[in-house]
């Protein structure tokens, strides 16, 4: 629940004065954050494996989408909705002097980290009209590496700061007190060590205001703390759409070559079921990359086919580079013997608060150091450095070394490895049992990787999928990384696609990924879709109107050629001329499409502009095809009560029944006048 925005008030009456040397340390403090930084934002990997390529982060970052939530505090009830961003710096528009709490959420591989390194980017090299252009001091905190921190100095000192920085915790602690411009960003609140624990206390307190009140403080995570004041504005990524996919291949992968543009993007098309994979911003970026680099590159039949091709290209990396007969022996022994390795992904994926984090030390005796070093040249383990105990800063024995993989995606396709084999080996009970661990919608590609590993463990795991409500659209997916062929499908998705398919707020974020993806498949080979509704969804299309996001679940759905109608449903909701023109020109991309309705229930009526404006050629298109556009219980600003309203394609007016019946006879009867 949102903590009470009780903050903590100082007396500005009498003005603090400031300790000896303030202005000379807030000049050395400011310094080093820069130079430190700089350490960070020069040292983005978009493919892992490959090491000797760095880029800035301004070279790759490229803008997804991104919303806000309106509404009131409690995030919840009539009237509160999420609204689609123009930019990044539209999240901080607050005026100077009035301190908020932010909390920018996305899951992993949706660009947080990336989009907080920007920000440091940009402080560090003065770009002006960016966030925190004009703050003193920006304080980038990766939260992952906090073990028993207690302090916010004490996490500058010992993480950000260079080792020659001759500052002291007392001297930070100073500067944090008496600086008035300051911004905190806290990165990978989920990732916290602490999260659940007392030691974790500061932190919150810094997350509900109780500590730094008088400072701009933004958070990242996948899901909302517990405790947050009333007055934070909420935000979350909802990943690349296709514009910005287009920039980031012209940015970082091919310039301004648009043969090899569209060579990438024919490629995505040519794989329609990695499509859901390359929303996720990470995922796009190997994608585009290993598109362009590897002549190899191939239609994939399944998910599970593209990532072994991924892993392939890691370890053909390493051996490439390296061109030793030794080494290549140990790197295809290691690339196939992971026994141990899938066993310890798929226990720490199992466990109720998953462990995706080991302790290097354990970790190498389990492995064996040639493994583990193998893994983490190929840049599939990530190795960094967190504090263990409270002992005082200068001591030289308070630091470990953590492991994590590069993305908790791979952690799950080495935990498929596992997770195959006791499907083999356990009888029906005991693997449900087993699958009760693991939950479907947070470890969807762990069940997908395990159907396309095994075909018999495959079998096993998509009888317990159709076992469970609302888990039969997600087993044909299985079924086709079972398979790798969609004509398997072909007859299950005619089936569905013959009816109405609904996509509703009220169903599971995996029960919609899962109804979009076999969309996607059905449009793709030209499978009929009769209606599909989107019921309460509060779908937003992207500028070129290429994919119809879902507000409600950060999902898209895609161009769909062959859509005979189109749905819409939203409970009061008020959408301006913008967002309707949006869907007219999705819509317009469904070249099959002749009906499109806008609905909302008897008693909650629709807002809608009275009049489209700006949208003549979208217009024009749909009046060619016959399209019909109506609203089912729609206000406009000319009227206040809920009617059905269709839409004059010529005008852009919505009007009722009756008066488009009288418009049309009109238009019958005036050829008849001039003739008289």
């Amino acid at each position: 629940m949102p903590h009470p925005s009780k903050f903590k008030q100082e007396d500005d009456s009498k003005p603090i004065p400031h300790p000896p040397r303030y202005k000379e340390h807030l000049q050395i403090l400011a310094t080093d954050l820069k130079l430190a930084y700089k350490a960070l934002y020069e040292a983005i990997q978009p493919i892992p494996y490959i090491r000797d390529r760095l880029y800035c982060v301004d070279k790759v970052f490229i803008e997804g989408g991104s919303e806000k939530w309106v509404g009131d505090g409690t995030f919840r009830g009539k009237g509160t909705s999420w609204v689609r961003l123009e930019s990044y710096k539209d999240i901080y528009t607050n005026p100077p002097g009035k301190p908020v709490r932010y909390i920018i959420q996305a899951d992993p591989g949706f660009g947080k980290t990336t989009q907080t390194l920007q920000y440091t980017f940009n402080w560090s090299t003065g770009v002006k009209g960016s966030p925190f252009a004009d703050v003193q001091l920006l304080i980038y905190i990766r939260l992952r590496q906090l073990r028993g921190i207690r302090s916010l100095a004490v996490a500058i000192k010992r993480y950000i700061l260079p080792k020659s920085c001759h500052l002291t915790i007392a001297d930070i602690r100073e500067i944090l007190e008496h600086t008035t411009s300051v911004a905190i960003v806290l990165d990978g609140w989920d990732e916290y060590p602490e999260l659940d624990t007392k030691l974790g206390g500061y932190m919150r307190d810094i997350i509900t205001a109780r500590a730094f009140p008088n400072h701009d403080v933004t958070l990242t995570t996948r899901y909302l703390p517990k405790e947050f004041p009333a007055t934070a504005r909420r935000v979350r990524l909802t990943g690349f759409d296709d514009e910005a996919r287009d920039q980031y291949i012209r940015k970082a992968v091919v310039g301004d070559n648009d043969e090899a543009v569209e060579q990438i993007k024919q490629r995505l098309k040519d794989n329609p079921v990695l499509a859901d994979l390359c929303q996720v911003p990470l995922f796009f970026v190997m994608f585009a990359h290993l598109a362009h680099e590897k002549e190899e590159f191939r239609r994939f039949r399944s998910v599970t086919e593209f990532f072994e091709f991924m892993i392939k290209c890691f370890h053909d990396h390493l051996r490439n580079k390296v061109r030793d007969r030794n080494v290549e022996k140990q790197s295809h022994q290691y690339e196939g013997r992971h026994q141990e390795f899938s066993t310890m992904a798929y226990e720490g994926l199992s466990k109720p608060d998953q462990q995706i984090v080991w302790e290097k030390e354990a970790l190498i005796r389990r492995l064996g150091e040639g493994f583990y070093d193998h893994h983490k040249r190929i840049g599939m383990l990530v190795e960094e450095e967190v504090i263990t105990d409270q002992a005082p800063a200068d001591a030289s024995d308070v630091y470990t070394s953590e492991i994590r993989f590069y993305h908790k995606l791979f952690c799950e396709w080495y935990a498929a490895y596992r997770l195959a084999e006791l499907a083999i080996t356990l009888d029906e009970a005991e693997l449900s049992m087993e699958l009760k661990k693991l939950d479907p919608y947070d470890l969807q590609y762990l069940y997908r990787f395990a159907c396309g590993l095994n075909r018999a463990a495959g079998k096993k795991i998509i009888s317990y999928l159709q076992s469970l409500k609302g888990g039969d659209k997600f087993a044909v997916l299985c079924i086709l990384e079972l398979t790798g062929q969609v004509d398997d499908i072909k007859e299950t998705v005619r089936k569905l696609c013959a009816d109405t398919v609904s996509i509703q707020n009220r169903d599971t974020k995996l029960l919609q990924r899962s109804t979009i993806q076999l969309l996607g498949i059905a449009s793709s080979h030209k499978i009929p879709i009769a209606r599909v509704v989107i019921d309460d969804c509060s779908p937003v299309a992207d500028q070129s109107g290429s994919s119809l996001a879902l507000c409600s679940s950060q999902l898209s759905l895609p161009i769909l050629s062959i859509l005979q109608k189109l749905w819409i449903g939203d409970v009061g909701r008020r959408m301006d001329n913008t967002e309707v023109v949006g869907i007219l020109r999705y819509t317009a991309q469904c070249a099959a499409v002749k009906e499109l309705w806008f609905d909302a229930p008897t008693f909650f009526p629709m807002h809608l502009p009275g009049r489209v404006q700006g949208a003549e050629p979208i217009l024009s298109s749909l009046r060619s095809r016959n399209v019909t556009v109506r609203g089912r219980n729609v206000k406009t600003e000319s009227s206040s009560r809920g009617l059905e309203r269709y839409l004059d394609l010529c005008s852009g007016v919505w009007e009722t029944e009756e008066e488009r019946d009288q418009r049309v006879l009109n238009e019958q009867l005036e050829p008849q006048v001039h003739l008289q």
